[in-house]
């Protein structure tokens, strides 16, 4: 390992960060830096980001189908008709995170999510963060890669504004990254130019 990446024996450079777990290296290489247009997609990827704080994110990745299985696959109309039994039948899940303040959190969220879908799209208003277009940092380190940016700070506050809670400017930031808002592929990574090459 050098510089924030390994090199791994099938031959192939990959950012240091998915180790040598045969799951965290398939996320690494189909998932992560990817750029996400689908609004579900990101909202999923949201309020999961949420639910990573402090925490770790193979944790949550490890959990993503029990997610989904308990918040009815994140469609937001579903969660914006969860009431009292269903917070305590999340927080009685034993495949999630069971944190109540993130639980209710996410439902609070659909509710903004939907807002923001009737004003144009969750997609669009993200993405109009970059202009349309994933930022491309060139970062050749990982000591180069920051924990949240002056975007990450708007793209917080305009979410904050409009009702998301846990998303401060470093899980905003880690959302960006995961869903190719930004290519944070470490130049030398095998993932970087074919997630270059994806932003169209």
């Amino acid at each position: 390992m050098s510089d924030g990446l390994i090199h791994h024996p099938d031959g192939l450079a990959r950012c240091s960060w998915c180790g040598t777990d045969p799951f965290y290296m398939a996320y690494h290489d189909t998932d992560w830096g990817v750029p996400e247009r689908d609004d579900r997609a990101l909202f999923e990827k949201l309020i999961l980001d949420g639910f990573q704080a402090g925490l770790s994110w193979i944790t949550i990745l490890r959990k993503r189908e029990a997610f989904r299985a308990a918040f009815a696959g994140f469609q937001p109309d579903a969660m914006v008709r969860f009431d009292e039994s269903d917070v305590a039948r999340l927080m009685n899940d034993p495949g999630i995170v069971r944190n109540r303040a993130k639980i209710e959190a996410a439902i609070r969220s659909a509710r903004a999510y939907l807002a923001i879908q009737e004003r144009g799209g969750f997609s669009a208003f993200l993405w109009d963060f970059v202009d349309g277009s994933p930022l491309q940092p060139g970062f050749a380190t990982r000591a180069e890669v920051p924990t949240e940016t002056e975007i990450s700070r708007r793209v917080s506050k305009a979410l904050r504004a409009h009702g998301f809670n846990f998303v401060g400017p470093t899980i905003v930031y880690a959302f960006m990254e995961a869903t190719g808002l930004t290519n944070d592929h470490l130049t030398e990574c095998h993932r970087h130019a074919a997630c270059r090459a994806m932003a169209g």
